[in-house]
Formats: C-alpha cells, structure tokens, sequence
C-alpha cells in the first residue's frame, strides 16, 4: 500500500511510500518536476508536458487525498454509529429494519467507494514519482495529456480503456 502526505515543512514536498520503496518528490523543485515532466510521454500532435503542468496535476491529487481521507474518516464514523445502532430504536417493524439496512448498506458503499477512489488517487501520485504516469499499463502508449489533466486517476489510454469495457 502507498501512502502520501503534503510535507509540511519548508521543502511542500510530496512524500511516497511503499512497503520497499520511499522516495520524496519536492514539488517546489523545478528541475525535479523538468525531469520527471520528460519522462511523461505525450500523444501525436500534444506538446510535451510541462514542470508547472506536473505540478498542477499533483497538487490538485494531494489535494484529493487530503479530501478524501476527511470524507472516508467522516463516513468510517457514520458507518459506525449506524452498526452501533442497528439494533436500537427499530422495533419490531420491518420496514424500520429495512430502512436502517438500506441505509447501513448505503453507507458502506459510500465508503467503500471512497476509499477506491482514495487508492486511485495515490496511485497517480505514485506513477508520477515513479516517472510511470502518462504511459498506459496495458499497451505502454501515451494515455494523452488532455484526458490526464481531465481525470489524473487514469491508468489506460482511450483504446485500452474502451477494450476494457467491452469485456
């Protein structure tokens, strides 16, 4: 699993960690962000990426990950409070019960896909670090400037991407 933070310190560095791994990409370090905006590859007919391209897009994916884990600690709660209270207050009445199972439910599937969404996210930020973003994990292509600066949580170029759906 990887884990991010926002350095807070003077560096506003980007911490990366896995398991094996930790590496630190300093995302007020121009030639850091030049050299890993070089590594991106772009489709026919897109300039190349940008340092302050980069840094936009993983400012904005630090600024999901601090968002999201707010909204998954808030929904851990909720969730919480529901189960502690799944039995309280229902009475006999099944459709009482049935309303609090839909809701119990409701709210594991807000958190379930919260917490989907806060992986996506730190992902990206890790195929950045990792020099990996831009490139399509299943044919190694371009995945296309525009549509990462649209949805940075994209691991598939448009073709692999509609393959993937058809199946």
């Amino acid at each position: 699993m990887y884990v991010y933070s926002r350095d807070t310190s003077q560096t506003g560095g980007l911490a990366v960690a896995n398991d094996s791994l930790s590496t630190t990409v300093d995302l007020d370090d121009s030639k850091e962000l030049t050299r890993l905006a070089k590594l991106f590859p772009v489709r026919d007919g897109e300039k190349a990426w940008t340092a302050h391209e980069v840094k936009e897009v993983a400012d904005d994916l630090v600024g999901d990950v601090d968002r999201l884990t707010g909204e998954l600690a808030a929904a851990d709660a909720e969730l919480s409070e529901l189960l502690r209270n799944s039995g309280d207050g229902a009475g006999d009445d099944q459709a009482d019960s049935g309303s609090s199972a839909l809701e119990r439910e409701q709210e594991l599937t807000l958190v379930n896909n919260t917490r989907d969404m806060l992986a996506q996210t730190q992902r990206a930020l890790a195929r950045i670090s990792g020099g990996t973003f831009a490139t399509c994990e299943s044919c190694g292509k371009a995945i296309g400037k525009a549509r990462l600066q649209a949805f940075p949580r994209a691991t598939l170029c448009v073709e692999c991407k509609q393959r993937e759906e058809r199946r």
